[in-house]
Formats: structure tokens, sequence, C-alpha cells
């Protein structure tokens, strides 16, 4: 909250409101957390204020902090269609799913295999935070596994490291591995384009819509049907 160092007479870092998620992304360690929740200044200071007792007023001040509008919060421009995802990449193919439905981009851990679950998109199960949790292959699910990597400079296969995303359906939370994560992004739902009959079937039946990033296009997910798919998947 733009409004936490009025919280308690601790000194308090926000840098989630000036160079974060909420501020400018300006911050080099979102390439690594991806979302501020993830990184442990933002954890360090939600121990702080769990704490410190709670001042006079306090009530009053986060009514107030979340009444604002998301401009006012964060200083740029977003308008009331605007939609927040996650971009990562499967193979040479860049798909998104909103963030409303992530809960965590976690570092690669090893994959525990399931007995008689050796093919489909179970991988096996992964701790995360102390919980075994379900692996999906998302590339199996959109037909994309047996295709070749993405052409890459050298630099940028530096850059790419395989991330675990932490997704919540309605059975639960599993993970997708995937083999890199852009970032968190925003677009708006007018500029969404319809997804050609030229796609692939698998992907075809996944993708709600196509945005457009940069040079790239990427396939905006339909994640009801995709859990709709994982959750036949653990029957």
């Amino acid at each position: 909250m733009a409004s936490l160092k009025n919280v308690s007479q601790t000194a308090l870092v926000d840098c989630w409101n000036r160079i974060g998620v909420r501020g400018n992304r300006s911050c080099a360690e979102l390439l690594r957390h991806i979302h501020c929740r993830n990184c442990q200044v933002f954890s360090a200071a939600a121990r702080t204020l769990l704490d410190v007792p709670a001042p006079a007023g306090s009530g009053q001040m986060a009514t107030e902090h979340f009444a604002r509008t998301a401009q006012a919060n964060s200083g740029y421009e977003i308008s009331a269609d605007t939609e927040s995802v996650i971009v990562f990449r499967l193979r040479a193919e860049w798909y998104a799913i909103r963030t409303a439905a992530c809960l965590e981009i976690a570092d690669l851990r090893p994959i525990h295999s399931l007995p008689h679950r050796r093919d489909g998109p179970v991988l096996g199960v992964a701790n995360v935070r102390g919980g075994l949790l379900v692996c999906i292959s998302l590339a199996v699910i959109l037909g994309v596994a047996g295709r070749p990597e993405a052409t890459a400079t050298q630099a940028q296969r530096r850059a790419a490291v395989p991330r675990l995303l932490v997704a919540r359906g309605t059975a639960g939370a599993v993970v997708f591995p995937v083999d890199e994560v852009q970032g968190m992004e925003r677009f708006r739902a007018r500029d969404l384009k319809e997804v050609p009959a030229t796609v692939a079937r698998a992907q075809a039946t996944y993708t709600r819509a196509l945005m457009a990033l940069g040079d790239r296009t990427v396939g905006l997910l339909d994640e009801q049907l995709l859990f709709y798919k994982v959750e036949r998947s653990l029957a």
C-alpha cells in the first residue's frame, strides 16, 4: 500500500509500490521473481507488519487505499477492460494465462513420477513449499511436446530459465513446467484477435484468442477448458 509507512514506527521498504508490480516495474528482481509476492523483501515486509499492533485509524486507511483506482495506486493508466496475464514459453510457442489463476512462479525442482502414469499429461509430483503438487505437461495438452525448441541467440538461451508455474484450478493447485517465463503483462480485451483456422487443433481448442506483445504473437489460454482437461487427466 502507498501508506504502509504510516502503519508503524518501523522502517518499511515498500518497493513494490515504486519499482515493483504496483510501480514502474523497473526492479531487476522482477526478472527472477516475476511478481513481488514471490520476493523475500515483500515477505519480510509482511512479517514486519504482522509483528506490530495496528494503529488508530488503520481500518479507514485501508478502506481509502482499496477504494482508489488501480491507476491512482500505481501511477500508470489502466482502463476498465485491461487484464493481467503471465506470459510463458513452451518449446517455440508463447502463451499467456490470467494472473488471477496463478499462485506462484517457482524455480525448477525434481519431478517424481507416479505409478501407472507414464503416458499422458500427468508428469508426476513436485515439492513446492513443503507440499506435493501434481505436475501437468501443458506441452502435451497443447500438442507442442514433440516440436523443436525456439531458435535463440546464446544470450537468449542463457536468460531462458525453466520454471514451474503453480496455477489454481477448480480441483486445487497444480504445477505446469514451462521453458521460460517472460513475466506479467497487461492487455486490453478489445485488442485481442481471433484464433485463425490454420492453428493446430489442440492449440486452437485451448486458446481463447491471440494477443500481440511486441514482435510476438501470444496465445491466451482458455483456463476453464484447460482445467477441465487437467481434471479429466487426474481422474
